[in-house]
């Protein structure tokens, strides 16, 4: 089990990083191309979004590596969970229903994340 979490969390970090990332660094106006929502949020807004993001996502595998506070594993899995939550509510404001399914899945491991690691399957 512990091979499984760990093979999901670094997945749940790629999905997160990547994206968290592209917020940080690219202009708004450049995110419009292909992330419509952006229109409804401001630059600053976005990349606090995107720095969430790749905090989330290094909270998940460096605690784990090093031992220090692997607590932070699950909390973070937790947070972008909520992260999810919020990009949920965005497409749904915005009719865009075709995009909640990529965030249903990462709700999905980040609850099994949550589970296993404050679980039974501490690191």
């Amino acid at each position: 089990m512990n091979t499984f979490l760990w093979i999901i969390t670094v997945i749940l970090a790629v999905l997160t990083f990547v994206p968290g990332m592209v917020k940080v660094v690219q202009p708004r106006e450049k995110l419009l191309e292909k992330m419509a929502w952006a229109n409804d949020f401001s630059q600053n807004q976005i990349r606090a979004i995107g720095g969430l993001e790749v905090v989330a996502a290094v909270a998940l595998i460096v605690p784990g590596i090093v031992g220090f506070v692997p607590v932070l594993v699950p909390l973070a899995a937790c947070g972008i969970a909520l992260l999810q939550v919020g990009a949920i509510l965005t497409h749904l404001k915005r009719r865009e229903g075709a995009f909640i399914a990529i965030n249903v899945i990462m709700i999905v491991l980040s609850v099994v994340i949550a589970w296993g690691r404050f679980g039974q399957y501490p690191l």
